[in-house]
This record gives C-alpha cells, sequence and structure tokens, in this order.
C-alpha cells in the first residue's frame, strides 16, 4: 500500500476516534464497540454519502472538491495544521485561506523581527499592521500612536501619508505597486466585510485608488526598490514572507539599497533607546 495512502487512512481513523459522538452533539450511547465516532457519523455530519466518506478514508481516488473538504475538517474538528495536512495528502496542494485569519503574533516572530538589523513590519492579509520592530518606527512612524482602526498600510501609503503624493509619477508608480499585491490578498479572501469596507473608503477618498481599482492592469507579488520620503529620504528593497505557521499574515522586511541610506539606518540602530529590544505587537481588537 502507497505511504500517503496508508498516511491518509491513519490520519481520518484517529480524528475519528479521537471525538465522542457527544462532543459533535449525537446521541453518546454504551453500544459502540469502538471508541470515537462512526464513519456513518462522519458522513451525515459533513452532508456526505456514508459511501463517499468511506472511499475517502480507505483513500481512493475520487473527486474531491475543497468545499466537501472544507466540511470534513470542521465535522472532525481539526486544527489549522491538521487542515493544512488533510489537503495536502487528498489534493497534493495547500489548504485556501481559512475565512478566520489569525491577528495573532507568536513570540517568536515577536523576537525574530525585534532581532533584524533592518525595519520590519507584520501585517495580515488586509494590511493590517500590527507588530512592528524598533526601527520601522524611527524609520517609518510611530505605529502606536495610531489607534488600530488607523494602522492600516494600505490606508498609510495612498492617502495618510503626504510625503509620497509630492513626487506624482513616484506615487503613482508607488500605487500600482501596491495594488497589484493587494488585488492578490484580496482575492484569496471572498465575501469579507472588513476588505469590502476598506476598498469603499479607498474608493471614496483616494481618487488614484479608484482609477487604478475600476482599471486593474495585473496582479503580482514582485519584490520591489521604493523610495520612502522620511529623514531625507531612504531606499530600500523590501520583500514579504508568510511566518510558519501563521498563512493568513506576512512580514515585510526592508533592507537599504545603496550606501547612503545603509549608513542612515545604521546611525539608527545605534541610537540609544528604552525600549530598544522590545518589538512592538498590537493587542488584538
Amino acid at each position: 500500500m502507497q505511504t500517503q495512502r496508508r498516511q491518509l487512512i491513519d490520519f481520518l481513523k484517529g480524528c475519528r476516534a479521537r471525538l465522542s459522538p457527544g462532543q459533535v452533539g449525537l446521541p453518546d450511547t454504551n453500544r459502540r464497540r469502538t471508541p470515537g465516532l462512526r464513519r456513518e457519523d462522519v458522513a451525515a455530519l459533513a452532508g456526505v454519502s456514508v459511501t463517499w466518506y468511506t472511499w475517502l478514508e480507505q483513500g481512493r481516488k475520487i473527486q474531491v472538491s475543497a468545499d466537501v473538504l472544507e466540511r470534513v475538517c470542521s465535522t472532525l474538528r481539526m486544527s489549522s495544521d491538521e487542515r493544512e495536512y488533510l489537503f495536502a495528502l487528498v489534493q497534493h496542494r495547500p489548504a485556501p485561506p481559512a475565512l478566520t485569519r489569525s491577528t495573532e503574533v507568536s513570540a517568536t516572530l515577536a523576537r525574530m523581527i525585534d532581532a533584524l538589523a533592518v525595519p520590519a513590519l507584520v501585517m495580515t492579509a488586509r494590511w493590517d499592521v500590527i507588530a512592528w520592530n524598533r526601527l520601522a518606527t524611527q524609520v517609518f512612524r510611530h505605529y502606536e500612536r495610531l489607534p488600530p482602526e488607523q494602522r492600516n498600510l494600505l490606508r498609510i501609503l495612498l492617502v495618510e501619508d503626504k510625503g509620497y503624493q509630492s513626487d506624482a509619477a513616484g506615487y503613482e508608480a508607488m500605487a500600482r505597486r501596491v495594488l497589484s499585491k493587494f488585488r492578490v490578498d484580496y482575492s484569496q479572501t471572498p465575501d469579507d466585510p472588513s476588505f469590502e469596507q476598506l476598498i469603499a473608503e479607498l474608493d471614496e477618498r483616494c481618487p488614484i485608488f479608484r482609477r487604478l481599482w475600476n482599471n486593474p492592469e495585473g496582479v503580482g507579488r514582485a519584490e520591489a526598490v521604493a523610495n520612502h520620503p522620511a529623514r531625507g529620504g531612504l531606499t530600500f528593497e523590501h520583500s514579504s514572507y508568510v511566518p510558519e505557521g501563521s498563512p493568513t499574515l506576512r512580514v515585510l522586511i526592508f533592507v537599504p539599497y545603496d550606501e547612503q541610506s545603509t549608513v542612515k539606518v545604521r546611525r539608527l540602530r545605534d541610537e540609544p533607546d528604552a525600549s530598544a529590544g522590545k518589538a512592538r505587537v498590537a493587542k488584538a481588537n
């Protein structure tokens, strides 16, 4: 028997065995010969036929949609890691982004961005900044002084930070770049009211957003070189990374692009700060 098929069989059986009928709202009788849920229980709760679920658990080659697999995950009370594992075993691809998105920054991630010698942020799929290191505060802005609802990076770049708008060509290039990335995040979070609210606000307040959003010219996640108007102008290369265990978060790291920017960031890094060594993590709303 193939190894992956054996893994699927054992995994689903184990998930059934750890749940009692009472945990999922079913009558709990003493007449069951084996602990946990039966295949019939899972099938009924997931809205599939017993035959189909049996074939899934046996690792047979059947068509399995993401929607049905999500119902199986929910029925078996799988963790996010278990959900990812099941999708990998059955569909050989990552699980779709979960509708419920974590906004928790782990202590490990906070220590990691704090240890970096360059500015770094952590943001959600909606581009809400939820953590930042000391250099990000010194170079960009004091996020801790902003109310949580005003820490949206897309709104800051396109509307709030007037420094970008002083160079019309640079502002347009920046807007095109960030919106091409934001479209990808938006496409992965269907029917999210918070996204729709942000888009409606920017459509009303920001002419360049309205023009570019309604006439999309492409999408992408390309790394980029960008000039920041603060402190006489700093140029950074920046890229983003998905932290392990938090698929809906992204770490943004800004590396000085030229010697002048490198020297300025190094000086900022060496400035005394009573809060040095402490990454700021926003409290969840």
